[in-house]
């Protein structure tokens, strides 16, 4: 449980910063294919003897880089770029697992999370990767700002953009690693989205958008993680389920809040 909570803030941070920009940018598609493309390196972790993670973090490396360099040559491919990296991940993790002899391994836990079953050396692993996320944000975070809301101007200001999309894509990358264990391949980009997706309905402001992300990640890792433990579902699922539910309920009430100040509006008019 002390693993799992420090794995749930960990990634809580990742989600926070990451998903904001993910959702500004518009990549959560290339996101999805980054992080199905990753369980071809889980299916070669369990082949060859080496830790699976270790294999989705190679392969979502050369999946970020490789859909982010045909993507600048052809935007118009973009799509079924995606979908084929997306596709072909999947297949390679299903051909490895296959080529292994005897019963194959459970993979329930890489495809949709078991945030209980952290080991040290995930939660080690993590710990660095989110090191390097942090630091890395940290470093490009101004020019990111001025790239995400105003790319031609960043581009005629002499900022390299494409320097700015690859290095934006590898930390994508390394996010989805750190939230494999959480919430699991298939779930993950619903965790790099809702709370990003919520802090979006409470404030526009870049900074205290990330900061609302941050706070809601944490509330869904942990609240999730909570009920998932006196119910049979695994840990992602339930997460996932928390965040999807308290972005509506969110929805909801911004929606009622809005048309309630129209209300008084037109009365104070009237």
């Amino acid at each position: 449980m002390q693993y799992a909570l420090i794995s749930a803030v960990m990634a809580s941070m990742v989600c926070g910063v990451i998903g904001v920009i993910i959702v500004e940018k518009k990549l959560v598609m290339m996101t999805g294919g980054i992080a199905h493309t990753s369980y071809g390196g889980v299916g070669l972790g369990y082949l060859l003897g080496f830790e699976p993670i270790l294999g989705a973090f190679m392969f979502a490396v050369v999946a970020a880089l490789g859909i982010g360099t045909i993507k600048n040559r052809n935007s118009g491919a973009s799509d079924i770029v995606i979908a084929l990296f997306w596709a072909l991940g999947m297949a390679l993790g299903i051909f490895f697992i296959g080529l292994m002899p005897g019963y194959p391994p459970t993979i329930t836990t890489y495809l949709f999370g078991n945030i209980i079953s952290v080991t040290t050396f995930d939660l080690i692993l993590m710990a660095i990767l989110t090191a390097i996320v942090m630091a890395v944000i940290l470093i490009f975070f101004q020019d990111w700002k001025a790239y995400l809301f105003d790319p031609d101007f960043t581009k005629l200001s002499g900022k390299k953009t494409g320097l700015l999309q690859n290095v934006l894509l590898i930390v994508i990358a390394l996010s989805v690693v750190v939230l494999i264990r959480v919430v699991g391949i298939v779930l993950v980009i619903a965790l790099l989205t809702a709370p990003a997706a919520t802090a979006r309905l409470v404030s526009r402001k870049l900074t205290s958008r990330i900061a609302w992300s941050v706070l809601f990640s944490l509330i869904y890792s942990v609240s999730g993680l909570l009920i998932s433990t006196g119910i049979p579902i695994a840990s992602g699922a339930v997460i996932v389920f928390f965040s999807i539910f308290s972005y509506v309920a969110v929805y909801i009430v911004t929606v009622l809040i809005k048309k309630h100040k129209m209300a008084v509006k037109k009365g104070a008019n009237a």
